[in-house]
């Protein structure tokens, strides 16, 4: 079992940034890796980011490239998204994910996650 909490949402203008952390514990040495989806209201849920967690390779949506950065501490078990240059349609409640113990992860697909966040609100006013 891995347990995912997320923190660091808020209220940003547009053009703001805002970082997002989430904590893994449980059985953290089984990680595969870890990714960010978002889903905003009466939209379905979407990817944005992930890194594989042996390599930190990193995977973005076309939406954030440029914008958002994803990065980990494998020490800690911890992966954060830094997100720059918000926009209104950023608005969203953002997900942490995590996939243990997987064979093959695709990273935009939230079916190859087996562990979620609560979730975390992150509002833009323009």
């Amino acid at each position: 079992q891995v347990q995912l909490v997320e923190s660091g949402g808020g209220l940003v203008q547009a053009g703001g940034s805002l970082r997002l952390s989430c904590a893994a514990s449980g059985r953290t040495f089984s990680l595969d890796a870890m990714g960010w989806f978002r889903q905003a209201p009466g939209k379905e849920r979407e990817f944005a980011a992930a890194i594989s967690w042996s390599y930190g390779s990193t995977y973005y949506a076309d939406s954030v490239k440029g914008r958002f950065t994803i990065s980990r501490d494998n020490a800690e078990a911890t992966v954060t998204l830094h997100m720059n240059s918000l926009k209104p349609e950023d608005a969203a409640v953002y997900y942490c994910a995590a996939a243990v113990r997987r064979r093959t992860v695709i990273p935009g697909n939230p079916g190859d996650y087996n562990y979620w966040g609560q979730g975390t609100q992150v509002t833009v006013s323009s």
